[in-house]
């Protein structure tokens, strides 16, 4: 026991299971669950006072978001993402999104772009009240409907798996340091741009934000001191 923060949870059974899977997506989060290490759905039960069912369903939830893989007779191990495979997501990422985000502001109606302002409002009002999974939800939900508005399905679906797997440790930091914020007002920025129909800086502003992104996060994961 003692790995991770004590957290009341008290819900059906049917919201347990999603309850247990945020609160271990705000411990990967927040680093309370290291990368590397095995947690088994017992222990981390224990922790949450809860019995092991509800937490082993919310563990296999996030196996397949590639967050933790089964590590057999002893539970979860974190998943490790290192910097060579954060710089081939972002690569990957950057040669999907920046191109189709031109392509959405030329071919989108204005209605459908508009319709994420509240969207990419929600994404810098959790970087400034320090709701790191309302910023992560907010933010995961602004990048996919906006390449949605493509109408390529398999699209999304790729960069929605490439950000599970290169989700990162350290936010938290981040969030202290306060460099969180100009990455989510980066959001606004876009989608002025692209309401105002400048596919070119439209794609010039996703280019920074993904580099602004990748930067930050590196940051992010640097341990205290260095």
């Amino acid at each position: 026991m003692g790995h991770l923060t004590h957290r009341d949870l008290n819900a059906s059974r049917e919201r347990l299971r999603d309850q247990v899977a945020h609160a271990l997506r705000a411990a990967l989060i927040s680093g309370e669950l290291r990368p590397g290490a095995v947690y088994s759905a017992p222990t981390l039960a224990e922790d949450f006072g809860i019995s092991a069912t509800p937490v082993r369903e919310a563990m296999l939830d996030l196996a397949r978001e590639g967050l933790v893989e089964p590590v057999r007779n002893k539970g979860f191990r974190v998943t490790e993402v290192d910097e060579r495979d954060l710089d081939q997501y972002t690569e990957i990422r950057a040669l999907i999104e920046i191109p189709m985000v031109g392509r959405v502001t030329r071919i989108a109606a204005r209605e459908d772009l508009e319709a994420l302002r509240p969207v990419a409002e929600d994404i810098v009002r959790a970087a400034r009240e320090h709701d790191l999974i309302g910023y992560l939800e907010a933010d995961r939900l602004f990048h996919l409907t906006l390449l949605g508005l493509a109408g390529n399905e398999r699209l999304v679906e790729t960069v929605g798996d490439l950000r599970k797997r290169s989700r990162l440790y350290g936010l938290t930091a981040l969030d202290e340091s306060g460099d969180l914020i100009p990455s989510a007002e980066e959001h606004l920025e876009l989608l002025d741009l692209m309401l105002a129909g400048d596919a070119k800086g439209a794609e010039k502003c996703m280019t920074r934000h993904l580099g602004h992104v990748r930067s930050l996060w590196a940051k992010g994961d640097r341990p205290t001191g260095e």
